[in-house]
């Protein structure tokens, strides 16, 4: 019997050895908004007037002035993606789009109001 236990260890052993050893998944870097929030589309940062601008200008204290802010955006060929993607990601602080949070909650709740009488016309 010990003979025999042998034998299948020894059997067992040469079969484990004989295998591939396992494969790692292919891993592709991710971008952490991705991650948290799906793919989407972003090259249009690349064309914003705000590239290069200070940041700090965007997220003011509260109660200071956002017209410097507003006065980037109110030229800039990508202030309708910019505020979409604010809206559609929760932004909750800065000047995204040209409106503050403020402005922009307000136009979530026009919006959602919209869709609710749309769903009730229906």
């Amino acid at each position: 019997s010990l003979r025999l236990a042998i034998a299948r260890w020894r059997r067992r052993r040469r079969r484990s050895r004989s295998e591939s050893p396992p494969q790692m998944p292919n891993f592709s870097p991710v971008d952490i908004v991705s991650l948290l929030y799906g793919r989407q589309e972003r090259s249009w940062q690349a064309k914003a007037n705000c590239m290069g601008v200070d940041p700090d200008l965007f997220f003011p204290e509260r109660g200071a002035s956002t017209r410097e802010a507003k006065e980037v955006c109110r030229g800039c060929v990508v202030r309708d993606d910019c505020l979409e993607y604010a809206l559609a990601n929760g932004e909750k602080f800065g000047i995204w789009g040209g409106l503050s949070e403020r402005e922009r909650r307000r136009l979530r709740r026009q919006r959602a109001m919209a869709r609710r009488s749309e769903v009730n016309a229906s």
